[in-house]
């Protein structure tokens, strides 16, 4: 599939049972979503499906930041990278996915991560990195169960 070409309806399906699938094991009893993080996760898995893998990763940290901010932390205020250390309880390395997000959505014109050749020769790891992104943000959804 070429960048910036609608992916076919078979692709659009897998990647979005995927995401179900992840979160269907994910899910070990009831929890408590945040109604803000809920409504930036549907676009987040548009974004997925489509493989807008920029998106999905710059997103992510969106959506777990409001996810902890109104169901672990209470506390709209606290910054980002407090919050994430404090209140994201994940297997995953929460501060790769924040620094990856910074280094996409922040110019270093000295170091430029991110370049227009970026979206056509790098598919494969922005997938491989979205994806991870994707299954950080399922793991602070469902991170506390029984609230």
């Amino acid at each position: 599939m070429e960048f910036l070409e609608f992916p076919d309806k078979e692709t659009w399906e897998n990647r979005y049972s995927w995401i179900d699938n992840q979160i269907e094991q994910s899910i070990k009893g009831s929890y408590m979503v945040s109604d803000h993080a809920t409504a930036l996760f549907l676009d987040l898995q548009a974004c997925y499906c489509t493989g807008a893998w920029l998106s999905v990763i710059i997103l992510s940290v969106s959506v777990i930041d409001a996810h902890l901010r109104e169901t672990e932390a209470m506390n709209d205020k606290i910054g980002t990278a407090k919050l994430l250390d404090e209140y994201y309880f994940g297997h995953e390395d929460i501060n790769w996915l924040r620094r990856l997000r910074n280094k996409y959505v922040h110019v270093d014109v000295d170091n430029p991560a991110l370049e227009m050749n970026v979206q056509y020769n790098n598919r494969a790891e922005l997938e491989k990195d979205a994806t991870k992104a994707i299954k950080m943000v399922i793991a602070a959804f469902f991170q506390s169960p029984g609230t």
